[in-house]
């Protein structure tokens, strides 16, 4: 099923076994839905149970199957159960998309639970998925979402917990996208830069700061904020067998947004 506004696409994906974490909503529910579109095999998770059923009845229209479990990935027997169930289930596992945020304070608890949330709950994925990655077929990929707040220090970055932890995931990404290659295992990052979706960060700095949002889409070279489909479009490249010889990279999806060569 192609969405209106969107161009077809042909990635190799169909049939991929493909996990991603965080995908009841935003960014990850677009990744979700972008795969299900390529014809790829689905298990999805998330924190909270409703939105991550709505999401799953929504996807199984397209995709051939969808597993999904509601889980803290930062709970780590839960986390592995669910990357075993899901290989089982949807006999091996193809593609890993790790997609979750602690959010962005900058409090001591908050740089606890950035460490909690984002880091190793990533490490402990690749770890545990790296031997169905690695027997599969078609050669293993996995994609990190990271985030432009990494890149940079002025705002929406600054001195917060969530710009330092994309730091640290996407050093660790580039590092085991050298080292997995000798595995069969490619691994890459997309960077996205402010994204806008209903119910999100953005939408409601729309109504609620509205200058400090105005602020950022005027510095955003194309003159707007992204979509999450257009973040989604550039995981799928990467986990695909058209970037078949694309490890180790940072993708930036920001419409220009971040100052960098």
């Amino acid at each position: 099923m192609q969405r209106e506004g969107t161009a077809t696409m042909d990635l190799g994906l169909h049939g991929a076994r493909v996990v991603v974490t965080g995908a009841s909503r935003g960014i990850g529910r677009a990744i979700a839905q972008t795969f299900a579109e390529e014809g790829a095999a689905l298990a999805i998770c998330a924190r909270s149970a409703e939105p991550l059923e709505r999401a799953a009845r929504q996807l199984r229209a397209v995709a051939p199957t969808v597993v999904e479990q509601a889980l803290d990935v930062s709970d780590t027997e839960a986390l592995s159960g669910f990357l075993e169930s899901s290989a089982e289930r949807l006999g091996g596992i193809d593609v890993l998309v790790s997609n979750v945020s602690g959010g962005s304070a900058a409090t001591a608890d908050q740089w606890e639970r950035g460490f909690a949330t984002d880091v190793l709950p990533f490490v402990r994925m690749v770890e545990d998925a790296c031997p169905y990655l690695e027997a599969s077929e078609r050669g293993g990929s996995v994609v990190l979402i990271s985030s432009t707040s990494a890149l940079h220090t002025t705002a929406p970055s600054g001195p917060k917990a969530y710009s330092a932890v994309k730091a640290a995931l996407n050093q660790h990404a580039a590092a085991l996208g050298r080292s997995l290659p000798a595995r069969g295992i490619r691994v890459n990052t997309v960077s996205p830069g402010p994204i806008e979706f209903e119910g999100g960060g953005w939408a409601r700095r729309r109504g609620s700061d509205p200058d400090f949002y105005a602020a950022v889409r005027d510095r955003i070279p194309v003159g707007r904020l992204g979509r999450p489909e257009e973040v989604a479009r550039a995981v799928a490249f990467l986990a695909g067998p058209a970037a078949s010889y694309v490890t180790g990279t940072n993708l930036v999806v920001d419409g220009g947004f971040v100052d960098r060569v």
